[in-house]
């Protein structure tokens, strides 16, 4: 903007400058040629008096170096001529001056020479006796007088373009300072040209269009980011050539990726065949989704197309981990499984039984050993639903029991005297120690945490053994302790022990009667309560469950 100011303000001022010195030189030039009119009159009057008194004496010695006189007669012959030989000229009769001289006394004309770039004046007066006096004069044509002048207008046109070009520049800068100096975050506070007002409010207007627009962005975007970042599940956008357009940190994780990824190919970061399978079928407007393993987890792919216009434009890759739902669907698979195997065989045995005793085909002294395996497999039925139960009682929550302040110990000692016939039995031996600790809690599900964990420690002991039950408060924790000299448990099985229906010894389990979920019961149990359980088992040696209850539960 500021070179074509400078280019029009230079060409304005050489067009002003050269207009002027036209303009200039044709007013003087009109000016000079009146002037020289007027003295050319004067001087023919002045030499027409003279020949008039006279005669052609009158040019005897005279100097008329700048003036050319012509002597002409009433007919048009040149009687005298002070530059020409008047034998050799030819007759001035129809000039025009000479006309109008003879015709009203004076007369003038101006003529042009192409030849000479010159125009000569003329004046002519008719004397008394008929004759006319001519005088002309040569002038030069303006061309010539402009080409006389070239030198000085050179050196007039070389300062006036020096100062135009000066002038030009900083009159320049001057006109754009204001605009260059605008402020455009706050279009209203400048104080440049009127003219510009409009402008600048409608700036104001879009500017504030603009600053509400873009918090609304930087907020959502805000928000997008605090989800995504938060979420345990990955997520990508891609745009319609698979670059990564935003991606979360689940996602990054996942996919062996950086936030410095952003704007590559996905296929660039992860090389999955069935990733490119998906992008692919993506590509074609369809919501696709797979199973991948990544690492040692298992995730579930699902790419969804964005359209726009009816044009897929981009999409959405998500990343679900479907590990631990997998687990549940194998541990719901396997638990379905267990519950049928379980209580196939007492009913199995129950049908065989009453079959037998329906028709008569069992002998009298042995109806009470057919009842009694009747009812011990009715029974063990019985424990079966009602520990099943309370597993899914469990599962949901057990919301509507009432939690309530409970002394653990004597608790335990409540659960040791109703097992002690079962352990005296057995031959194991129970002892108890300890001091009271209060801890709120439900109390069945204590309860069911005491028998469960004293039942299995009686049931799996040997002949003389011992099942020690300790409950003791402590700084942090309220710790429950059950020990036993029992067969103890692989490492193996360990890890397992609490999963349902787990049994380490399945045909030891089965002559004892344990239905496999009572330390499932424990585990469920103990969540509910914020407690962590823990395991110590040496094989023949015997095994030791803690049980420990926070501060915070034991003060609730």
């Amino acid at each position: 903007m500021t070179k074509r100011i400078f280019r029009s303000i230079c060409l304005v001022a050489m067009s002003v400058f050269l207009a002027c010195v036209l303009l200039f030189m044709g007013v003087l030039f009109d000016y000079f040629s009146d002037v020289q009119q007027s003295q050319l009159r004067m001087q023919t009057a002045l030499a027409a008096q003279g020949v008039g008194h006279e005669g052609s004496g009158y040019f005897d010695g005279l100097d008329t170096q700048n003036y050319r006189i012509t002597w002409i007669d009433a007919d048009g012959t040149v009687l005298y001529d002070n530059r020409s030989n008047t034998t050799e000229m030819e007759n001035h009769l129809q000039r025009e001056e000479v006309k109008e001289a003879l015709y009203l006394g004076v007369g003038e004309s101006v003529r042009y020479s192409n030849t000479l770039l010159e125009r000569s004046l003329y004046c002519a007066q008719r004397l008394p006796d008929g004759t006319v006096l001519r005088l002309s004069v040569g002038q030069n044509a303006p061309l010539t007088l402009l080409l006389g002048m070239m030198q000085p207008l050179w050196i007039i046109f070389g300062i006036a373009l020096v100062l135009s070009l000066v002038l030009a520049s900083r009159l320049s800068k001057k006109i754009v300072q204001p605009l260059n100096e605008l402020d455009l975050d706050d279009p209203l506070s400048n104080d440049g040209y009127d003219e510009l007002s409009p402008l600048l409010r409608r700036l104001s207007v879009q500017q504030q269009q603009i600053r509400q627009q873009r918090s609304a962005l930087l907020q959502k975007q805000q928000e997008f980011e605090a989800v995504t970042t938060g979420m345990t599940e990955g997520i990508v956008l891609l745009n319609r050539q698979h670059t990564i357009l935003s991606i979360n940190p689940a996602a990054q994780r996942l996919l062996g990726a950086d936030g410095s990824c952003v704007g590559e190919g996905l296929l660039s970061v992860n090389r999955s065949p069935e990733l490119q399978e998906l992008l692919e079928k993506a590509d074609c407007g369809a919501h696709v989704e797979k199973i991948l393993a990544l690492g040692e987890s298992n995730y579930q792919l699902d790419v969804s197309p964005i359209h726009t216009d009816g044009v897929v434009s981009g999409m959405v890759l998500l990343l679900l981990d479907v590990t631990e739902k997998q687990k549940i669907e194998q541990l719901r698979r396997e638990f379905t499984a267990n519950v049928s195997h379980e209580l196939k065989t007492p009913l199995q045995t129950i049908s065989g039984c009453a079959e037998l005793l329906s028709h008569g085909m069992v002998k009298p002294e042995d109806v009470g050993k057919f009842s009694t395996q009747i009812y011990n497999d009715a029974r063990r039925m019985i424990h079966l639903v009602e520990d099943i139960l309370k597993l899914s009682h469990l599962d949901e929550g057990a919301e509507d029991m009432k939690r309530e302040a409970v002394d653990l110990y004597a608790l335990a000692q409540e659960t040791v005297a109703g097992l002690r016939p079962l352990a005296q039995a057995a031959g194991v031996r129970v002892t108890l120690d300890g001091e009271s600790a209060v801890i709120c809690g439900v109390p069945q599900l204590l309860q069911a945490i005491l028998y469960n964990l004293c039942d299995n420690a009686i049931k799996y002991n040997r002949q003389g053994g011992h099942v020690a039950v300790s409950v003791q408060p402590e700084a942090h924790a309220v710790r429950l302790v059950v020990s036993d000299t029992g067969i103890g448990i692989p490492p193996e099985h360990q890890e397992r022990i609490f999963e349902r229906f787990y049994r380490v010894d399945k045909s030891h389990s089965k002559e004892i009667g344990g239905t496999g979920l009572g330390l499932s019961i424990v585990k469920h149990a103990a969540r509910l309560h914020s407690a962590e359980v823990s395991l110590a088992s040496d094989p023949g040696k015997g095994t030791t469950i803690t049980v420990s209850f926070p501060r915070d539960t034991s003060q609730r």
